[in-house]
């Protein structure tokens, strides 16, 4: 699930680098015990969580805000430490123990989104004290940033001219990388989801709960795997929605996002051209040939965006890509798609894309929490590429990316002539970059735990279905698929069904059936409901 929209639109590009991987633990990371400290570790296993009033934040009342203590480096624990931020909303009456959410990204700030979305949990407060939190190097807990390297990222990848130099765009990708670690501190260097998963470990226990439940969106389906492999004899009510990949190489993940937005954009114009009013007319194919123009038109010749930036084509590709995660958006993306074709006006597109160029310079990290006001506006794409970064182990040599550019190239633009160049330039983003672990892709799999609930959607545009069928035959017999013949990224906040189906069983531990499914809700009307 991504962040909430915001109005700037230069960072677009990294946003979507969804797909990235590199990881700074040893290989191989053996499975750790819930039960076992280590040496140093119970000083941060017996901690407590002191929850209070959210300071600085304009939010619910009913909301409270706390933090935990981790080790930095959990190989040596009794070095430095970080705290994390958490949220919560308590339960409304009994409270048999905690629900923790992961909103994905990676890279989103759990605290900020349970405080904007917290009504979507509310049911969930029936039964326990619904808690988010934001991961190492995120939001509020020692957010990493690149600076000014964010833009030279972007622009070192930025179409067919500046990707003509391959070794150029390389060595760009290399001085990029060194300023990110520069500005973002140490904890660059302890970031990824296996290290994520144990600091989850932690706050179970600071939460007073004997199993984790959990409730994973996109990304936080790859964390609630993770924690499931390390500690299968704490896992509880798990839910995974919209479920990530564990073995894909970058490349066949940009390939998917390509092919699953390309697909959303054909539904989306089907859709728009029953509707009188839409921009391109009522013929679904001259439709896509007229956005395949509009695309190239603004890369020739931008115009200027509400910020007096140019607004080019792959600006254009990649609010169409955000505002395609969600059925719900389609008659806002519309009336923006008409704004922009009618007035050349891009404010409506703008609205679509997370990220923000306004980069303060990082200040040396404590390891305590950041205020709000410090939190530099490229931390979601930064954060989004160190943890990726450090998920997949995966470094092809400057000759090995060199050579595969141009097949690489043909496949995008064949997958889609529209977002395949958008996604290709993802393949590149941890070039310069540690190698990566290859626990995810070697040993998250055959888990002997607590059934677990993976919810596929048939039309999500990020993380295909094919991925929930993959991961549930990896994960073996605990991994339960519920299918979701719907539209959209992630099912629980689009689909009744779904939401239903995922509230009873973490509430009352109702699991449906292997192979259950909900129905499309395509047709509750043009209002995307």
């Amino acid at each position: 699930m991504l962040a909430k929209p915001s109005t700037r639109s230069t960072v677009r590009r990294c946003a979507v680098a969804g797909a990235l991987g590199l990881t700074l633990l040893a290989a191989g990371l053996p499975t750790a015990g819930a039960d076992d400290d280590g040496p140093g570790l119970s000083r941060f296993h017996n901690q407590k969580i002191k929850w209070s009033a959210c300071e600085g934040m304009d939010v619910s009342k009913d909301l409270q805000c706390g933090k935990v203590t981790v080790p930095l480096d959990y190989s040596r624990p009794d070095a430095e430490t970080l705290e994390l931020a958490l949220a919560r909303y308590r339960a409304t009456g009994d409270s048999r123990g905690s629900v923790l959410l992961n909103f994905g990204g990676p890279g989103v700030s759990g605290v900020s989104e349970l405080a904007t979305s917290g009504k979507d949990f509310m049911h969930l407060t029936n039964g326990y004290d619904v808690v988010s939190f934001d991961p190492r190097g995120v939001g509020r807990s020692s957010p990493v940033t690149c600076g000014p390297a964010t833009v030279d990222i972007v622009e070192a990848t930025d179409g067919d001219e500046e990707m003509a130099d391959p070794h150029d765009v390389l060595r760009q990708l290399r001085e990029a990388a060194a300023e990110c670690e520069k500005r973002s501190g140490p904890v660059m260097r302890h970031m990824g989801t296996v290290d994520a998963a144990r600091d989850m470990d932690v706050m179970r226990r600071a939460l007073g709960d004997g199993k984790l439940n959990y409730l994973g969106f996109s990304y936080g389906t790859r964390l609630g795997a993770v924690y499931a492999a390390q500690f299968p004899d704490k896992v509880g009510r798990v839910v995974l929605d919209g479920v990530d990949t564990l073995t894909e190489p970058l490349a066949k993940q940009g390939l998917a996002g390509a092919r699953g937005q390309q697909n959303a954009l054909e539904n989306f114009l089907d859709w728009c051209a029953e509707d009188i009013a839409c921009p391109f007319g009522q013929d679904p194919r001259s439709s896509r040939r007229q956005v395949e123009q509009l695309v190239a038109s603004l890369d020739a010749d931008p115009v200027p965006s509400a910020f007096g930036e140019p607004f080019s084509g792959q600006d254009l590709v990649g609010a169409v890509g955000q505002a395609l995660y969600s059925r719900q958006l389609w008659p806002t993306l519309e009336r923006a798609l008409a704004q922009l074709i009618e007035h050349g006006d891009t404010s409506g597109l703008e609205g679509f894309v997370s990220g923000g160029v306004n980069l303060p310079v990082r200040r040396d990290d404590d390891g305590g929490l950041s205020d709000e006001e410090d939190i530099p506006l490229d931390n979601l794409p930064a954060a989004l590429m160190a943890i990726n970064c450090a998920d997949d182990p995966d470094r092809p040599s400057a000759e090995q990316v060199t050579r595969s550019l141009g097949p690489l190239r043909r496949q995008y633009e064949e997958a889609s002539a529209i977002f395949g160049p958008y996604r290709l330039v993802q393949v590149l983003m941890c070039y310069g970059r540690p190698k990566g672990t290859d626990y995810i892709r070697e040993d998250v799999k055959d888990l002997d735990t607590a059934r677990m609930l993976l919810v596929g959607t048939r039309g999500d545009p990020a993380t295909p279905y094919r991925w929930t069928e993959e991961t549930a035959e990896r994960l073996g017999p605990s991994a339960v698929v519920l299918d979701n013949k719907g539209e959209g990224h992630t099912g629980y906040a689009s689909s009744k069904c779904v939401h239903r189906k995922v509230d009873d069983f973490l509430l009352y531990g109702s699991l449906p059936p292997y192979g259950s499914s909900c129905g499309s809700e395509d047709d509750a009307g043009r209002s995307g409901g």
